[in-house]
């Protein structure tokens, strides 16, 4: 699909790699995603967690593992 001269490609096979490379490069050149990161879960608080990303009331998580 091309929407005014980007493509858009799904993330499948080897091109999933690709993608996490790409991301490690853009947060080392100082990207910052703690605005993207809307909650903060302890790993305890996993099922919680995914409740809420099903009723839409989460957009992205993170989750703390050093309550471990």
């Amino acid at each position: 699909m091309i929407f005014k001269g980007l493509t858009l490609k799904g993330i499948y096979g080897r091109e999933m790699f690709e993608t996490w490379y790409k991301m490690s490069a853009l947060l080392q050149s100082g990207l910052s995603i703690d605005p993207i990161i809307t909650h903060h879960f302890p790993v305890a608080g996993v099922p919680a967690g995914l409740r809420d990303h099903g009723v839409g009331e989460v957009g992205e998580s993170d989750l703390d593992w050093s309550t471990l």
